[in-house]
């Protein structure tokens, strides 16, 4: 009967441990809208260099990207203390390699802290209400989800213009 007792005890000492880990939270413990890049002209999938993207006047360093490596997709940040947030591209081309030619995206949103579960806590989550940007070489951003959350899927789409001359930025 002891062993019995034993085998039982261990049993239930096993699925206690199992379900106080903190595996019910998901990984993605931040709400950070996703970016992917496009082909105005095509609509495919493209990878970018030579464009550094950094936020605008971000405090410390808003460098999200050094434009040394291809990239097709971003993590863009929202400013829970602010309801705008702005992200400049700039083009480290040759001919285009000045600020004049930088794009600009500004995002106006509503900050909402929400409480997720016991495990992961409370974060932010993002409703984008306008967006604007500039045209030197991005054609148009498409909001796919306007409601940022932790779910980390796709929620921007970045069409740039990549016929030939000053639009290439493959």
């Amino acid at each position: 009967m002891g062993k019995i007792l034993i085998a039982i005890s261990t049993l239930l000492m096993i699925c206690i441990a199992a379900g106080c880990n903190t595996s019910g939270c998901t990984e993605n413990q931040s709400s950070v809208p996703l970016a992917e890049f496009y082909a105005s002209e095509t609509g495919d999938v493209i990878s970018l260099t030579n464009v550094e993207i950094g936020g605008v006047g971000a405090p410390h360093d808003s460098l999200l990207s050094n434009g040394r490596s291809a990239i097709s997709q971003i993590y863009l940040p929202f400013r829970s203390t602010k309801q705008t947030t702005s992200f400049y591209f700039h083009y480290k081309q040759e001919g285009i390699d000045s600020t004049i030619y930088n794009d600009t995206i500004t995002f106006d949103y509503t900050s909402q802290p929400t409480f997720v579960s016991e495990e992961c806590g409370a974060m932010f989550f993002y409703k984008i209400t306008k967006l604007e940007n500039t045209t030197h070489l991005i054609d148009s951003v498409v909001i796919i989800d306007s409601l940022i959350t932790n779910t980390d899927i796709k929620r921007l789409g970045i069409y740039f213009k990549t016929d030939s001359g000053e639009g290439d930025t493959e």
